[in-house]
């Protein structure tokens, strides 16, 4: 399997062969990029990160993007000791088009971003295709090769995600802490990381998400996010 960063985009006219992809190696496993880090390093970071860091400058009041430009935006976040959700939006200012939880920790993700390379996968096994592969519901769901369970997609925004989005409409990139709402700790502090996406439409059954690292030191993706409906 080649690494991520020996292309910039995997082809995505294959949903079969992008999940060949997915799966992981012998090589992989002692493998370590040569990133610099960027959002996923900060993100990995959080677990020694105290409520002190919380980016409540950056938060509260409706901003401008600090950067214009097509590209879509995505928001992982989620408690410490909870699960973690992804959102994808066209832009910080708009409704989600996407929503889940994923079914895995928000500790288990900072593990897997150990390597400095994620690929997270969710695969629709639903064999209509009236609908575009993002309005699909039940995915499985893949991180790095490995199958973690499986997840129904949201059809409206839960509170706890409706503050994450509310709070972050002015922050186009980033990572950080957010104050959690009604003072809730019980599963720890709500961690966040946005960064900004470049979309690949590969066909009706499959859609590519790399991450635009901001720095651009990087010659390829940190974190991919694949959508892949199964023929």
């Amino acid at each position: 399997m080649p690494p991520v960063h020996s292309t910039p985009y995997f082809q995505m006219d294959n949903p079969a062969a992008i999940l060949s992809l997915l799966r992981p190696t012998q090589g992989d496993k002692h493998k370590k990029s040569s990133s610099s880090g960027g959002l996923l390093r900060m993100f990995k970071l959080f677990p020694m990160l105290t409520s002190g860091c919380k980016m409540v400058a950056l938060l509260g009041r409706p901003r401008k993007p600090l950067l214009k430009d097509s590209a879509t935006t995505g928001t992982i976040f989620g408690y410490r000791k909870g699960r973690v959700c992804l959102a994808i939006q066209d832009d910080p200012h708009s409704v989600p088009v996407f929503v889940i939880e994923l079914p895995m920790l928000t500790s288990l993700l900072q593990k897997e971003m150990a390597s400095d390379i994620v690929r997270i996968a969710l695969e629709s096994e639903t064999k209509t295709h009236k609908k575009k592969v993002l309005e699909e519901f039940v995915w499985a769901v893949f991180c790095n090769g490995r199958k973690v369970g499986y997840s129904i997609r949201r059809k409206q925004l839960s509170e706890d995600e409706l503050h994450v989005m509310q709070l972050l409409r002015g922050v186009s990139m980033g990572a950080g802490v957010l104050p959690s709402p009604n003072d809730k700790e019980t599963d720890g502090e709500l961690t966040y990381m946005r960064a900004r996406f470049e979309r690949v439409v590969g066909s009706k059954d499959s859609e590519a998400f790399y991450m635009i690292n901001p720095d651009g030191a990087v010659p390829g993706p940190e974190l991919s996010i694949f959508f892949v409906r199964s023929s």
